[in-house]
């Protein structure tokens, strides 16, 4: 097939924190050093913060290194953190605060703001487009282009108009060739085109197994006298039996109130529903004398890449960086992966501008970007880290938060040692006849909700008439292998109810919706056989967050 091709200096694949943030700094570096660079921007989402979902809590280090005048520039941040509260809930009515000298210090919040990520985004791209950036919303990336030496040298957009058959329908137009001289991947958590790159590379050669959280948050209007700007709580235990993880409740802007929930997908019973966990974590009396009265304005789910420096895989390859979340740069000790995403763009960009300064394609870029990377704050904060999520693992929520207290607080994250979690999340299942099966109460309707309503208030949108997005190696293993072994769990994993087994004619049939996915990626990680593989649906589609 015949595709129309643009050229660029610099694609980047993303419009996330990491994405934006090597866009400005490209722009702004390019300028001091008199060259001009062509630099685009490729996002799935409608617009730019459609499927940007974060708590989110906001350290400005990084923000402030690309945009010293942001409060000028007019960011939307508002609302600093001034009431910082961590709890272990012990039942679902009872609990302690632990006391704040005995929180490891990473999870200190004070200097830290409550924001939307998905309006920091939409900021971050028109400061990016003011920069002279070409910023494309509603592109998918299907995949990457290689050259003849086996280098990155760009992206394939995905075709708009095939119908479900696959065949072009009469709105059909091929997908682009983007070709550049440098490609930048910050697609965010299991991005579909770095999981390929980092196996056709062997990038994570030698590394931990990756780790994922899968985070389910909701956005809630509350009344003015249940609002308290600057609140944050964080907490752990009850109702997650089964599985570790965590819940948070932030206080922001404009009486609204952002509540979530946290599960590890390392979680071994198949029985296990982290949305169904999420929903009646609200009724707690913790969290339900906040959001009592109160009306839900949207929901989300989406994975959290949380290996941190053990996982993290080499950021390189020629001709192109994984960048952000789409590496794993999150601080888990911290619970924050913005300023980290942001400062892996600000890094990689840099990187490029040195060696596009040079006038070479750069032959150095990958030792001059690992160089840089090791010698920067980002790469301190995740090494004194590193222990962090591999205690909680290994030891449980109390031994191991006393052991990341007495590292973090006394050692200030500097151990002589390191441990390790090599066991991937989708290999952690045990059979459903040995798990324990968990009985969930009905939604209220008024703190808890069934999945359609959430889903509904994802405004998640699809084509009924295109190619199923979410395809299976082996569609007979499902019903095959999964069901009767583990239940088959997708459709509890899956907190939009994408996966279904249905009655068809007294027999049992798997059932995907796809029309349902928010793209949180939670089947493409937890499938015990790996049997899913998402890809990218038609450009524009799936969720629409606002302020998430």
């Amino acid at each position: 097939m015949q595709r129309e091709s643009m050229e660029f200096d610099v694609v980047i694949v993303g419009a996330g924190p990491a994405g934006l943030s090597a866009a400005c700094r490209l722009m702004q570096q390019a300028a001091d050093a008199g060259l001009t660079l062509s630099v685009c921007v490729v996002e799935k989402g409608a617009e730019v913060g459609a499927h940007i979902l974060s708590g989110a809590l906001l350290d400005t280090r990084a923000l402030a290194e690309l945009f010293p005048d942001w409060h000028a520039r007019g960011a939307p941040i508002h609302t600093a953190v001034n009431d910082d509260r961590v709890y272990m809930l012990t039942s679902d009515t009872g609990g302690i605060e632990l006391p704040s000298a005995l929180v490891p210090a990473p999870m200190h919040n004070q200097g830290n703001y409550i924001i939307s990520l998905g309006n920091l985004c939409r900021w971050l791209a028109s400061q990016a487009e003011q920069l002279g950036v070409a910023v494309f919303p509603g592109f998918a990336a299907q995949s990457p282009l290689y050259d003849e030496q086996g280098a990155v040298c760009g992206i394939l957009t995905g075709d708009m108009g095939l119908g479900a058959d696959g065949h072009p329908k009469p709105n059909h137009v091929p997908g682009m060739e983007l070709r550049a001289r440098y490609t930048l991947f910050a697609e965010g958590s299991r991005g579909h085109i770095g999981k390929e790159l980092i196996a056709r590379f062997e990038l994570d050669q030698g590394r931990d197994a990756q780790h994922y959280g899968l985070g389910i948050k909701e956005l809630w209007q509350v009344a003015p006298e249940r609002h308290r700007p600057g609140l944050v709580i964080h907490g752990s235990g009850w109702p997650l039996e089964d599985a570790r993880g965590g819940f948070f409740m932030y206080h922001g802007d404009d009486g609204q109130v952002a509540v979530g929930l946290i599960v590890d997908l390392d979680y071994s019973n198949p029985w296990l529903s982290p949305y169904e966990e999420f929903q009646r974590l609200k009724h707690h009396p913790l969290l339900a004398r906040h959001l009592y009265d109160g009306k839900r304005l949207a929901f989300g789910a989406r994975a959290i890449t949380k290996g941190g420096l053990n996982s993290l895989p080499s950021m390189t390859m020629p001709g192109a960086l994984l960048l952000g979340c789409d590496a794993g740069t999150l601080d888990g000790a911290r619970i924050k992966g913005i300023h980290t995403a942001m400062k892996s763009g600000i890094l990689a960009a840099d990187t490029l501008v040195q060696s596009l300064a040079g006038g070479d394609a750069g032959a150095n870029i990958l030792t001059d970007f690992e160089a840089a990377f090791k010698d920067s704050w980002l790469y301190r904060e995740l090494s004194q880290s590193r222990n962090f999520a591999p205690a909680l693992h290994k030891l449980g929520p109390w031994l191991g938060g006393a052991f990341n207290y007495l590292n973090h607080n006394w050692l200030g994250g500097k151990l002589p040692f390191t441990l390790h979690d090599k066991r991937p999340d989708h290999a952690t299942l045990t059979p459903a006849d040995r798990g324990r099966k968990i009985s969930y109460p009905r939604p209220d309707g008024q703190l808890s909700f069934d999945r359609l309503s959430s889903v509904y208030l994802a405004n998640t949108g699809h084509d009924e008439d295109q190619p199923c997005h979410l395809l299976l190696a082996d569609p007979e293993l499902p019903l095959r292998d999964n069901l009767p072994r583990f239940g088959e769990p997708a459709q509890r994993y899956c907190p939009a109810g994408v996966y279904e087994i249905i009655d068809n004619a007294g027999e049992p049939q798997f059932q995907i919706n796809a029309a349902n996915c928010v793209h949180c990626k939670a089947c493409d990680i937890k499938d015990p056989a790996q049997n899913i593989r998402w890809t990218p649906p038609e450009g524009g589609s799936g969720p629409n967050y606002p302020n998430m």
